[in-house]
C-alpha cells in the first residue's frame, strides 16, 4: 500500500476553498490557527513557527490540523480554548476510535459528519483525488448544551 495513503504519513491535508467559504459564511472567522503562508484561510493565521499550541486563540477560529501523531495536541487545544471563551471549527479525520476523539470531540458543540471523501486541496499525488479517509467538521464552542450530532453534504 502506498504510504502516503496512510493519512498519519501525510500531514498537510489542504482545505478546499469551497468548504471554508461555506463555513466562513457562517461562522465568521478571525484567524486561522494551524496554517502557513501558501495555505492560509484568514487574513489573521499562526504558522508553524508562531506555535499555535502556545498561543491564546481568540474570536472564531478555523482550524484544519496537521493530521498526524500531534492531532491530538490540536484537538485538546480547541477544547481548552473553547472553554475560555473561542469558537474554534476544526476539520478533521472522523477517527471515532481514538482517545482524542472520545476525551474531546464528544464533548463540543456539534460534530457534523461529512457524507463521502473530500477533496483536499494538493492532494494530486495520491492515486485518487479524494482522501482516504473520512471526515468531520468539529465545532467546540462553550454552550452548556449535549453535543449535537449530524450528517453534512458538502457543496462544491
Amino acid at each position: 500500500m502506498d504510504k502516503c495513503l496512510n493519512s498519519s504519513e501525510k500531514m498537510d491535508w489542504g482545505t478546499p476553498q469551497f468548504l471554508y467559504d461555506q463555513l466562513d459564511a457562517e461562522f465568521g472567522f478571525n484567524v486561522d490557527v494551524c496554517a502557513h503562508e501558501l495555505n492560509h484561510k484568514c487574513y489573521n493565521y499562526f504558522t508553524e513557527d508562531d506555535d499555535g499550541l502556545s498561543l491564546d486563540w481568540v474570536g472564531t477560529c478555523w482550524m484544519n490540523p496537521p493530521y498526524g501523531r500531534e492531532i491530538g495536541k490540536w484537538i485538546k487545544k480547541a477544547y481548552e480554548e473553547s472553554l475560555r471563551g473561542a469558537t474554534v471549527v476544526c476539520l478533521i479525520p472522523s477517527r471515532t476510535d481514538t482517545k482524542y476523539w472520545h476525551d474531546y470531540v464528544m464533548n463540543a458543540a456539534e460534530i457534523r459528519l461529512v457524507k463521502g471523501r473530500i477533496k483536499f486541496v494538493h492532494s494530486e499525488e495520491l492515486h485518487s483525488a479524494s482522501a482516504p479517509f473520512p471526515s468531520a467538521i468539529i465545532v467546540f464552542k462553550n454552550t452548556g448544551e449535549p453535543v449535537k450530532v449530524s450528517g453534512c453534504v458538502l457543496n462544491g
